[in-house]
């Protein structure tokens, strides 16, 4: 009788059916292990997320502080599963972008000055989609198609090219150009599959109820915050064209140069500027489709896509052909030489390009920076979204460049691609820029881990004579080792707060090497090239930098892949790495379509919907209980309910990110203002943390004539030493498994004891109809 027989129960038995929500963190844990019982039972739900209970609690029935009635929502199959999705991490710079566009700084004083913000971020984003089929074509049709397939030494140790370089039909340079298109296309039609087939399964998911709409501070309060089925839909449209205009451009430039010069045919020449023409216009129209887009969050966004959004994937493709079939004309005298034209020059082009769009972006978030209150301010002294689109960007330039490189030292082991004695040219100049900005940047990566773990040491060294007076209730001597352990354990967590810092040095040291690198390139020389004549050690460096950063590249790619797969299918993997990609996909796709699936989109309105269909159903009481990542999921969902459900519920948080992650790189949605209101709309809620957990904390918010937000901080370990109760040595339990302190259950029970106890009583601002009535269909 869960739900539907709870009315006659409460016949019996006055007080009203209360329930306990779990919502586990990063790594997932099973619903047995949730619930700690061997025999669980599915209430609702499929095999990617669902609710469950205890086989012996199916009924609702009222609160035990002995054994409560509890439910699990389990979502661990959202962010893990087939090891396939680790080709996932291969798009990291476009989660990263699409990361940067929520991290701008709170204002509110004019609801529109954050727009020149997003659009900045939405184009930053086009340029890495225009950066990634930039690369593919250099791979496929520079290095492929132009360079080995017109060089009979390097077709000659490629058994699969060799066919291309005959004098025969295929052997033309412009039918090889367009055979090698298939595999941009390819990646091209991957990336919107992937994209297409986790918008139905994530972003499809309607929210519940309409809550109120009035207030900055409820941001994601807002009913279409988590319904992004048409804005994903409008953007990858925008980046499949972005991409075929791409390959088109790059065709395009190919056969201007021959038309024009002196072998050229006019009619060629005419058709080509006549495409290019074309093909300008596609950008324009691509851009100001860009500037006039927009992210709607105060109602679920189900309008008709425009015809202009719609058409423009097809256009371009059949812009495309047009190309393709003028790129494949008859050119009988049409020799390749060299580099692909344009080559050179698209790339640092780019480069720029993004230099000055994460300017702007800068500029847009210091002008919200200055505007905000001190206390709403972000990282990095607010230019944190600025920092970590410069990041994706560089990213992006490395993953291309090292690829490139890469591919070009497999084409022709021989040598040093653009050596004298190389049997092709190489990659475009600024790819192997970038391929040896590698070394560099690890060497700066090295720097700042050797002074985190200075850090750590000489924190510990501070804390281990304080540790044992944590304790002041047990009897017995300090153990210096135990005393040490546990002073390491708190300094490794305390280094959470120097990730703003961290951020801004590396995000620092790759703008002065991308500024490097489009300097190094404008003489159109590789760095060995250009480093011949120097002195041997400047010589020696710039051979080592460029062939060791290929193959950091390479070696970097694989280990990605291998990373990602175990922590996919390796729980322990998962909790190590997990934070930063679970915060990642946290976050809706409103800038990059091709980032992988925001899990939240179908979490957050599964949790809505059960605690209003519950609380609809019973009249009960309910606490929430998110551990980590949880808490950020219950946080969330308890702002999509109503005003009449969320007077039913508490929130019990632990190990929570809040405030420590999420308040201070996205002070516009969680930031100290966000979370006082979220305070204020519940009745009661609650934060429990350690000092030795590397991720959550306190969350810092005491309303004046309400019980404080943070209970103090529990102990790490439970007990310093043995006792009666505790004969062995208990666990440093740091981020884990908060429920076995009791200070758990005590915190449980006093929230659920200070929710309304009376199940006749009108619920204030109770809708006219049941919850569910309102949802979207």
């Amino acid at each position: 009788m869960a739900e539907g027989g709870v009315r006659e129960a409460a016949g019996q038995d006055s007080r009203p059916p209360a329930m306990e929500l779990l919502v586990h963190g990063v790594g997932g844990a099973t619903p047995t292990e949730m619930l700690e019982d061997a025999r669980t039972t599915r209430i609702t739900g499929d095999a990617t997320a669902s609710i469950h209970r205890r086989t012996d609690d199916l009924d609702d029935r009222p609160w035990s502080d002995s054994r409560p009635v509890r439910e699990a929502y389990s979502w661990s199959n959202l962010t893990s599963g087939n090891g396939a999705r680790a080709l996932w991490l291969l798009l990291l710079p476009f989660m990263i972008v699409n990361v940067a566009h929520w991290m701008r700084p709170a204002r509110r004083e004019a609801s529109r000055a954050h727009r020149p913000y997003d659009l900045l971020v939405r184009l930053t984003a086009l340029s890495l989609t225009v950066l990634f089929a930039a690369g593919a074509c250099a791979v496929a049709l520079d290095l492929v198609a132009w360079q080995c397939a017109g060089s009979a030494e390097c077709a000659a140790g490629a058994a699969w090219i060799e066919p291309w370089a005959g004098h025969d039909w295929w052997g033309q340079p412009g039918r090889r150009l367009m055979l090698a298109t298939v595999l941009p296309l390819a990646l091209l039609g991957l990336l919107w599959w992937l994209s297409h087939r986790t918008w139905s399964a994530y972003e499809s998911a309607s929210p519940p109820v309409r809550p109120r709409t009035d207030g900055e501070e409820a941001v994601l309060s807002r009913p279409g915050f988590w319904y992004g089925r048409v804005l994903v839909a409008r953007l990858r449209a925008a980046h499949v064209a972005a991409g075929l205009l791409t390959v088109a451009s790059a065709l395009a430039l190919a056969t201007a140069e021959h038309d024009r010069g002196a072998d050229g045919e006019p009619a060629l020449a005419g058709a080509g500027l006549a495409l290019l023409g074309l093909i300008g216009a596609g950008w324009l129209v691509l851009i100001v489709q860009q500037v006039r887009h927009g992210r709607s969050e105060w109602e679920p966004d189900d309008r008709p896509e425009p015809p202009v959004g719609r058409a423009l994937p097809w256009g371009a493709m059949a812009l495309l052909a047009l190309v393709l079939a003028h790129t494949a004309w008859s050119r009988p005298e049409w020799r390749t030489e060299g580099r692909m034209p344009a080559g050179s020059e698209v790339f640092p082009a780019l480069v720029v390009v993004q230099g000055l769009l994460v300017t702007g972006v800068a500029l847009a978030a210091y002008r919200l920076h200055r505007s905000t209150d001190e206390g709403e301010r972000g990282a990095v002294a607010g230019l944190a979204g600025a920092a970590v689109a410069l990041l994706a960007c560089a990213l992006a330039g490395v993953f291309t460049g090292g690829v490139a490189q890469r591919i070009a030292d497999w084409l022709d082991p021989s040598a040093v691609p653009g050596a004298p004695e190389a049997r092709i040219a190489g990659p475009p100049v600024m790819l192997s820029w970038e391929a040896a900005a590698i070394p560099p940047l690890l060497l700066v990566l090295l720097g700042l881990a050797m002074a985190g773990v200075l850090r750590v040491l000489r924190r510990r060294r501070e804390l281990e004579p304080t540790v044992r007076g944590r304790y002041p209730g047990e009897k017995g001597p300090a153990d210096r080792d135990r005393s040490r352990r546990i002073a390491s354990a708190i300094a490794r967590a305390e280094l959470t707060e120097s990730a703003g810092p961290l951020v801004g040095w590396i995000a620092g040291a790759s703008l002065l090497l991308g500024v490097g690198t489009v300097a190094g390139s404008l003489g159109r020389e590789t760095p060995s090239q250009a480093a011949d004549g120097a002195p041997a050690l400047v010589e020696a460096v710039a051979d080592a930098c460029q062939g060791l950063g290929s193959w950091l590249m390479g070696a970097g790619v694989v280990l990605l892949l291998a990373l990602g797969r175990r922590a996919y299918r390796d729980a322990g993997a998962r909790r190590t790495v997990g934070i930063l990609w679970d915060v990642g996909t946290f976050w809706p796709r409103a800038a990059h379509p091709f980032a992988p699936p925001c899990y939240a989109e179908r979490a957050v309105p599964d949790l809505s919907w059960r605690m209003s269909t519950w609380i609809d159903a019973t009249g009960g009481r309910l606490v929430i209980s998110g551990h980590s990542q949880g808490s950020v999921l219950a946080a969330a969902a308890v702002w999509q309910v109503d005003n009449a459900t969320r007077s039913r519920i508490a929130l019990l948080t632990h190990g929570s990110p809040l405030e420590r992650l999420y308040g201070r790189w996205f002070p516009a949605y969680f930031g100290p203002g966000a979370l006082r209101a979220l305070d204020e709309d519940l009745r009661c809620w609650r934060n429990l943390w350690r000092e030795t957990d590397p991720i959550g904390g306190p969350i810092g918010v005491a309303v004046p004539g309400r019980v404080p937000v943070d209970r103090p901080a529990l102990a790490d370990p439970l007990h310093y030493g043995r006792n009666l109760r505790s004969p062995l040595p208990e666990p440093i339990l740091g981020h884990g498994d908060y429920a076995a302190d009791p200070a758990f259950a005590e915190e449980r029970s006093a929230l659920m004891h200070r929710l309304p106890r009376d199940v006749e009583a009108p619920l204030p601002g109770q809708p006219s109809g049941p919850a569910w009535e309102s949802a979207p269909g």
